[in-house]
């Protein structure tokens, strides 16, 4: 039980495709000298740089994902109560650093806008000597920053990014993503969905104009339709937009019965919005209630949206109310030292900090192609999905998916939605080669000499 509400317990699970144990024997790895690699720490400390959208409308997300980063610093540095390092299946890390260097940062803002975010980036590398760049809340900016750091020789941790071509047809050698992704969502909500409103539905999408639109579109249309859904129309919306009352009265003016918000963030937040103002949640059509479906949930998304997220379904990646150890070990330490629970973009940045702090003691070096060696394949526990496998193929971490929907009664501000299933990990998993992921090779590890 923790602090701010009920706690849900998480099942065990692990099965078919994703071998479960943690711990496996440590490989072979690069050695310190073996080889020169970019900004190669030599003092007493290295740096990592925090990349995430401080302005724009995924803000709200960036600045959680800040403050997880801090909170990790803290923990890599011995400071605080060592949160989900206590938890953790591997007990590499110390709390003595990285490597017994003090652990340094320096920040950046992505803007949500892949250009800003590479600036950004390059200037931590260039500049600031980082040695690692992780965050963001942006598929299209994690496409862009992953390949930058590919091309300068570091690691690529990504913070939240769904699209499925960051470990698709974008993916590097150089980027690692614990993060689920379209494909994910669309396999475990299709069934819940189907469950709820029946098989004979038609489907209306609203579209975030960029990679994790399409991929997330695609993903739930193909899962719904191979149920039995009917799709009567997608249509594109800009990320910057932040009025869609005209995307909204087409809806109603078609015989859809279902209106699927490819939205995320502050995107989500004000078409649904909008939604609920044209009465779409009131609306019978077909014979049958109309719904929303929001794929991609988060709190921070229903804190903004309030009242309207009530009963609608989505994914996620982690909650707070979950009570295994690690999730409640993560919600004590953020909660003591801010005041309220973590999101999921806390959760995943404080998650890829410590595994990538992990990788490079199991590895002996910061060489990032050890780095790469020492997360390919690994299999871990305790750092609150249970047990996760992140794949050597393409660099995916393989886990149970989240299915939620906001509450009709939440007893506080935080406590806004609630786990409807957790869908195991092997309802999840797919082929490296499944066609929503086709395109694009891994390539090698480049270590910047």
């Amino acid at each position: 039980m923790n602090v701010f509400d009920k706690s849900v317990s998480r099942r065990s699970m692990m099965k078919g495709g994703v071998a479960l144990t943690a711990g496996l024997a440590a490989p072979t790895f690069f050695t310190k000298s073996a080889h020169a690699y970019l900004n190669e720490p030599t003092g007493s400390t290295v740096t990592l740089g925090f990349n995430v959208p401080q302005s724009g409308p995924y803000a709200d997300e960036g600045a959680d994902e800040l403050r997880a980063y801090e909170l990790a610093v803290e923990h890599l540095n011995g400071e605080g109560d060592g949160g989900m390092m206590t938890t953790f299946s591997s007990k590499a890390l110390k709390g003595n650093g990285i490597l017994g260097k003090k652990v340094e940062y320096v920040t950046g803002d992505t803007q949500t806008k892949s250009d800003a975010a590479r600036a950004s980036a390059k200037s931590m590398i260039e500049k600031d000597g980082a040695i690692m760049i992780t965050g963001g809340s942006s598929s299209g900016v994690a496409v862009a920053v992953q390949a930058l750091c590919q091309e300068a020789g570091v690691i690529f941790m990504a913070g939240l990014t769904h699209s499925n071509d960051t470990t698709g047809k974008d993916k590097k050698a150089n980027g690692f993503r614990h993060f689920f992704n379209s494909y994910m969502s669309g396999a475990a909500l299709a069934p819940v969905l189907k469950a709820n409103y029946g098989a004979d539905r038609k489907a209306y999408h609203l579209t975030a104009d960029y990679n994790w639109g399409y991929t997330t579109e695609e993903a739930v249309r193909s899962s719904t339709e191979a149920l039995g859904w009917e799709t009567v129309q997608t249509v594109k919306t800009p990320l910057a937009q932040t009025d869609f009352s005209a995307y909204i009265t087409p809806v109603l003016q078609s015989d859809a019965d279902v209106l699927v918000l490819n939205h995320y963030g502050g995107n989500m937040v004000n078409s649904l919005t909008n939604a609920v103002q044209f009465g779409l949640r009131d609306r019978m059509v077909n014979g049958r209630q109309f719904e929303i479906v929001v794929p991609l949930y988060s709190r921070l998304m229903a804190k903004g949206a309030g009242a309207n997220v009530k009963g609608i379904f989505g994914s996620t990646n982690w909650h707070w109310s979950l009570s295994d150890a690690g999730s409640q070990a993560f919600v004590k330490s953020f909660g003591s030292k801010y005041g309220f629970p973590p999101s999921q973009a806390a959760h995943t940045c404080y998650v890829q900090a410590l595994l990538y702090a992990d990788a490079v003691e199991r590895a002996g070096t910061f060489n990032p192609c050890g780095v790469v060696e020492a997360l390919e394949g690994f299999e871990f526990d305790g750092m609150g999905n249970g047990p996760t496998l992140y794949r050597a193929a393409d660099h995916q971490c393989f886990k149970d998916v989240l299915v939620v929907k906001g509450k009709e009664n939440p007893s506080s501000e935080f406590d806004l939605l609630e786990i409807v299933e957790i869908t195991p990990v092997a309802q999840v998993t797919y082929d490296p080669n499944h066609p929503q992921f086709a395109g694009g090779q891994l390539g090698t590890c480049n270590p910047g000499a």
